[in-house]
């Protein structure tokens, strides 16, 4: 059986922790950061055509107001077309927008599978993300999915997954979730196995979304309202504002999955990363011989095992090691690895100089 998937692209986050490249007007989504093209075209090229077991239909897409221009660019840009673009006049967190995305995806085909999924997601191994739809797929339209990735460290910037009864091969019933754990904590995961990564993608029936909201009814409610209300034309829909501005503000995680006695958790490896800091990007980017991670017009001269990055200006640095150094025409950044999430303060600091 074939199974038909209706992608619903979450591009609503505005990646504050990759400033000064990363701003409100121009997110990280849309920049080419790892691989081939910014990682929203890289998000609708995964989730485009048919393999054996799966069948994409155009996708829907969930963004700010601001970046409606961008969206529709970088779409032509690789041909793609979108069922829907719904504007989120705030932001509301993915529970309001995963409500939103249900209900329009029960408008254009009832039947359909909704893959839930961030735009500015790694995925190093599509063949294998494939595969772990096509294992979920035949749960979805009972349960509400989720994917769980294998780790590789004692990670501590994810939430975790404890696998509980197996399903079916690679497929389970959830025993618990856990919170970003603390480094101890992360590697007792490990060592206890069974536990996963929480990649916040779920995969899911319209329907059935929207009845296990019961326990967060204000939300489904608010979101529903709000594209009741919607003014539309042609593909693009603005959500009411008001009504979308009463929507609690939570994850789908807290607003449903943990509330649902309908959940599973699909185990896979897919070269899953969510590129959210300037030191998880060093962790991915490939390096020169001095051991330097460079994007754009860069030259160096006695440096090593830096992670350079210019955007709109050339950056020449000679003699330093193990820095981050990031370079726009609005800000230049400059700190040590490992000190990323010094990042937002930063940030913070500079909206205040003169």
């Amino acid at each position: 059986m074939k199974h038909r998937i209706i992608p619903a692209i979450l591009s609503g986050g505005s990646g504050t922790r990759l400033w000064p490249s990363s701003t409100e007007a121009m997110p990280k989504q849309f920049h080419v950061f790892h691989g081939a093209g910014s990682l929203f075209a890289q998000t609708l090229a995964r989730v485009g055509g048919e393999t054996e077991a799966l069948s994409f239909a155009p996708p829907i897409i969930l963004c700010n107001t601001l970046h409606g221009k961008l969206v529709k660019q970088q779409m032509a840009d690789i041909g793609c077309a979108p069922a829907a673009i719904a504007y989120e006049p705030c932001a509301r967190n993915t529970a309001a927008a995963g409500a939103v995305a249900a209900a329009l995806a029960a408008e254009i085909e009832p039947e359909a599978l909704v893959l839930l999924l961030p735009a500015d997601h790694v995925v190093e191994n599509r063949p294998a993300f494939l595969a772990a739809i096509a294992r979920a797929a035949p749960f979805a339209s009972e349960r509400i999915l989720t994917f769980g990735i294998t780790p590789d460290r004692a990670e501590t910037g994810y939430g975790y997954i404890k696998s509980g009864a197996e399903l079916a091969p690679g497929v389970f019933e959830i025993a618990a979730f856990r919170e970003k754990p603390d480094a101890a904590t992360a590697q007792s995961y490990l060592d206890e196995g069974g536990y996963a990564w929480n990649a916040g993608l779920f995969l899911f029936h319209p329907k059935v979304l929207l009845e296990e909201f019961a326990a967060s009814a204000e939300i489904r409610d608010a979101a529903l309202e709000a594209l009741k209300r919607a003014r539309r034309q042609g593909v693009e829909i603005w959500l009411d504002e008001a009504a979308f501005a009463r929507a609690p503000s939570l994850p789908l995680d807290i607003a449903v999955m943990e509330k649902t006695k309908r959940a599973a958790v699909a185990a896979c490896d897919f070269g899953w990363a969510d590129l959210g800091s300037w030191d998880e990007l060093w962790r991915l980017a490939p390096r020169d011989e001095s051991g330097n991670a460079c994007h754009g017009p860069i030259a160096t001269l006695d440096a090593r095992d830096n992670l350079l990055r210019a955007d709109g200006v050339k950056l020449c640095i000679a003699g330093v090691s193990d820095l981050i150094v990031v370079a726009t025409p609005e800000a230049i950044l400059i700190l040590p690895r490992g000190r990323a999430q010094d990042v937002k303060l930063l940030r913070e600091l500079a909206e205040k100089l003169p």
